[in-house]
């Protein structure tokens, strides 16, 4: 077991801060063969507060039939501690989902898109122009009722059925949805085939868009173990907001060979060598991982909890 942290060695090409959003209690999760109960995942966000994270994913409003996992987002909400100055934010596909979202008090929420023209079929039963007019009337309304709405786009960088993703579809994807009112977008590599290069081209062909570096994020999956060298490409194209799950929980129901997120330890120690500020304790969010990684009856698949997890 290490017990050390990493030397700091500050770039000044790279962001001060970051805002890790914590995906792992609904991109986590939803992925788990096995419901988790209520009061494990609420506690599950309650530890992963404590460890100092401010922007926490906590469920999301989709037809139970979709993902099951997820099927408890109104109990969840009904007992979860809520801390003033956190962020909850859920997902809502549709406005049904929005319905329940505001019948939960929630103020911020997230739809999520398809950047290929399969993925879009298979995971919304819609062509990839078609998708718009389904997400419209709830980003519209959402915005109308106050709420803040980010936008996920799938398939960014690859889909295991058409190949490379051309980076200016991708990019044209995001920029309607921008469009339509949201204010952040959330740039995905659902499968983990991106490379350094390639998200840097990307990011260009959003910012060639119009939409700006400041409101883009990237969400990463390390199937090929790019998810760390593709943040960092992202970093020093001045995006700040990077989507990553607490012991590498997560992956996608709807694409078989997407694997876990990008483990939020494992870009804490990175940031951290960086000299780049976050907020969380690692020590703690450890911990957390630990505890859920027993609850989930398997290890952490996050190399950094592997290293500092306390031995038996």
């Amino acid at each position: 077991m290490s017990t050390g942290l990493p030397a700091t060695f500050r770039d000044p090409a790279l962001p001060d801060r970051v805002e890790i959003y914590e995906v792992g209690p609904r991109d986590g999760l939803q992925n788990e063969k096995a419901v988790v109960p209520v009061a494990v995942k609420a506690e599950f966000l309650d530890r992963l507060a404590d460890a100092g994270l401010r922007t926490l994913e906590a469920t999301s409003f989709v037809h139970p039939r979709w993902v099951p996992q997820l099927a408890d987002a109104a109990d969840l909400l009904a007992v979860l501690d809520r801390r003033a100055g956190l962020d909850y934010p859920v997902l809502t596909p549709n406005e049904r989902g929005l319905d329940r979202a505001i019948e939960a008090g929630c103020d911020h929420v997230a739809v999520f898109a398809s950047a290929t023209e399969t993925f879009a079929k298979r995971n919304l039963n819609r062509t990839l122009d078609e998708q718009f007019a389904m997400f419209e009337p709830t980003v519209t309304r959402a915005v109308r009722e106050g709420l803040r709405v980010r936008a996920y786009v799938s398939m960014v960088f690859g889909d295991p059925w058409e190949g490379a993703v051309d980076p200016d579809q991708a990019a044209a994807v995001g920029a309607r949805l921008m469009e339509m009112g949201c204010d952040q977008l959330s740039l995905g590599d659902t499968i983990g085939v991106a490379t350094p290069a390639h998200v840097g081209a990307v990011l260009d062909a959003c910012v060639a868009r119009g939409v700006g570096v400041d409101r883009l994020a990237v969400h990463f999956h390390d199937t090929y173990g790019q998810a760390l060298s593709n943040t960092l490409a992202a970093l020093r194209h001045g995006v700040t907001t990077v989507d990553a799950s607490a012991g590498g929980l997560g992956g996608c129901p709807y694409a078989g060979s997407a694997t876990g997120n990008l483990a939020t330890e494992d870009l804490v120690w990175m940031l951290d060598g960086l000299g780049i500020a976050h907020g969380v304790d690692l020590r703690a969010l450890v911990g957390t991982s630990v505890w859920m990684a027993g609850h989930l009856g398997r290890p952490s698949p996050s190399r950094v909890v592997t290293a500092l997890a306390p031995e038996d």
